[in-house]
């Protein structure tokens, strides 16, 4: 029941009275309505985003047209990732649950340009030449301690030699990847949990409530912390060769000693990752704005 009150005289007095509104069967709601001269606020669209000459969108900034998330990734299966004013969000989802999210296309030789805003304690990767399950050559994007930006990390990498020269082959595959050096001998990956193998020539990364890196890597020259940041990868040739630039600086120029990718394939999807377990704040989100590739001829080196 709906009423107001309101106040009638009698004999000289006023008397208060209920006034009550008795909704009549089958009459439609009234909308409120807005005061006079009101206007609803228009729809801004999103900045258009920049993709460099010669190079395709891979997304459309409206939707994930073109993507899928992987459901066999050792990572997780079930990521948030998605759109909203238009870039690619993406957070666990449930907590401690990461994933990859694939391009439908497979690539060999490619260029590949990015614009990421991480939220800090939020570790994350790209993916090149990737299978169903996420085994790929991957950059690191991960600048918590111990992590590196732009550096490579075989996941999942067969025969890749952990430890430097004369380590067991397939020991760093076992292990679900290795960080990889400039000269394409594997050392040992970042620290993903307890036990883990000591460092070897991975960068320190950026503490929390700090903005000075631990270190001198190139990387750290380049990134800027909290704020939106250019990535390019170059990634050519059966035996890979990968180049990597950070804000236009070149951070690393890799060439692995043999194709250690799984299978032996040459070419496979591109992938954005959330990574699982403990390298994630709760709360904390990554974000892509533009993805767009530019393929490169066959005998590309």
């Amino acid at each position: 029941m709906r009423g107001k009150l309101i106040y009638v005289a009698a004999a000289g007095v006023a008397v208060a009275a209920l006034a009550v509104t008795v909704p009549v069967r089958g009459a439609q709601p009234q909308a409120a309505q807005q005061p006079a001269g009101a206007a609803s606020a228009p729809a801004v669209p999103p900045p258009k985003p920049f993709v460099p000459e010669g190079f395709t969108p891979l997304f459309n900034g409206e939707n994930l047209d073109g993507w899928h998330v992987s459901k066999t990734n050792h990572h997780g299966t079930t990521p948030d990732y998605h759109v909203l004013h238009g870039m690619i969000v993406a957070t666990q989802s449930p907590f401690g649950q990461g994933g990859i999210l694939l391009t439908n296309k497979k690539y060999k030789n490619v260029e590949f340009y990015t614009e990421v805003k991480p939220d800090y304690g939020c570790d994350s990767g790209l993916f090149f030449r990737s299978n169903e399950a996420g085994d790929a050559y991957q950059v690191t994007m991960d600048y918590l301690p111990g992590g590196s930006i732009g550096g490579i990390y075989g996941e999942g990498l067969e025969g890749a030699r952990a430890g430097g020269p004369g380590a067991t082959p397939g020991a760093a595959a076992a292990g679900r990847g290795a960080a990889l050096g400039a000269t394409g001998t594997a050392v040992p990956a970042a620290p993903r949990g307890a036990g883990a193998a000591p460092q070897a020539d991975v960068a320190g990364g950026i503490p929390l409530g700090s903005t000075t890196p631990q270190g001198t890597s190139p990387w750290m020259k380049a990134w800027k912390r909290e704020d939106w940041n250019k990535v390019r990868v170059r990634i050519a040739g059966d035996v890979p060769h990968i180049t990597v630039w950070i804000n236009d600086q070149q951070v690393t120029d890799f060439t692995d000693t043999a194709n250690h990718a799984k299978d032996g394939i040459t070419e496979g999807a591109l992938a954005i990752q959330v990574h699982g377990g403990s390298r994630w704040v709760p709360g904390g989100f990554w974000r892509w704005r533009t993805i767009a590739v530019k393929e490169l001829p066959a005998d590309a080196r």
